[in-house]
């Protein structure tokens, strides 16, 4: 089985994300427009009509914009997202409720030619999620926006062969940007995002000798840079003595790919 990981977009501007299996094809998050995720689609190699399921994390702009333009060029793809989710992300896009599929956390689900289950994630909006989905004897980890780093996460991320995982701010870059204190209490608050520090911590803890790659994900572009985001995941791996998995840092506004024979 051939497996392709592209990411289109990464970060607090948008989101989209999508794995393809022996042609056939699962998204996570659309929050670009149509004729960005066209192009960003073109560029990776993803055929847009392979998509057969997106899956929403939550509700924030981010992650849901897109999904309504997608939704009149691909008629038949299916969305799946928890109750509260779908409820705000349908009254945000102006999609009907009835165009979601509701999942619950902790039960698998079928979304296309893919097996998913969600776990629960803390966000500071209702019923965020993050996924674990199985293509054959693949697992694909997806959690980002997530406000602290528990044990919960980090036994799903245990399974993953192909992992992507916030790493948002670096914890000194925050506290000295100009935001306000109240945004930085948000972004650190257990309802906020993970910093490089908690994330790379999570991975080293839990990545297991089967992680073929970890992507860094939703990097803040004030309040981060990759080069921090990958040196921290990297050292933090090397010193639980799993050096040997590689980590990538995915941009906002660029393209990456992976792809393995499973």
């Amino acid at each position: 089985m051939k497996i392709k990981f592209a990411s289109l977009a990464s970060g607090s501007a948008g989101n989209a994300y999508v794995l393809t299996a022996d042609g056939r094809s699962l998204m996570v998050d659309c929050g670009i427009g149509c004729r960005e995720f066209l192009k960003r689609a073109g560029e990776a190699g993803v055929d847009p009509r392979s998509i057969e399921a997106v899956l929403f994390t939550h509700s924030h702009d981010d992650h849901v914009r897109g999904a309504k333009a997608l939704k009149k060029i691909l008629p038949d793809v299916k969305f799946f997202a928890s109750a509260l989710t779908a409820e705000a992300a349908a009254e945000k896009t102006g999609l009907d409720i009835d165009d979601f599929l509701v999942f619950e956390h902790g039960q698998p689900f079928e979304a296309g030619a893919f097996s998913a289950q969600a776990f629960s994630v803390p966000h500071d909006t209702p019923d965020a999620a993050g996924f674990v989905v199985h293509a054959g004897g693949f697992t694909y980890f997806h959690a980002t926006d997530v406000g602290s780093p528990l044990e919960s996460i980090g036994k799903n991320l245990e399974q993953a062969d192909l992992a992507v995982l916030e790493f948002n701010h670096d914890e000194i870059l925050l506290a000295g940007s100009n935001r306000s204190e109240r945004l930085k209490r948000r972004i650190r608050g257990p309802s906020g995002h993970l910093s490089n520090h908690e994330a790379a911590s999570l991975a080293a803890r839990y990545a297991s000798a089967r992680l073929r790659k970890l992507f860094l994900a939703h990097i803040s572009r004030e309040c981060n840079s990759p080069h921090l985001a990958e040196r921290e995941a990297a050292e933090a791996l090397a010193a639980a003595g799993k050096g040997r998995i590689p980590c990538l840092a995915l941009a906002q506004d660029e393209v990456a790919v992976f792809e393995s024979e499973v």
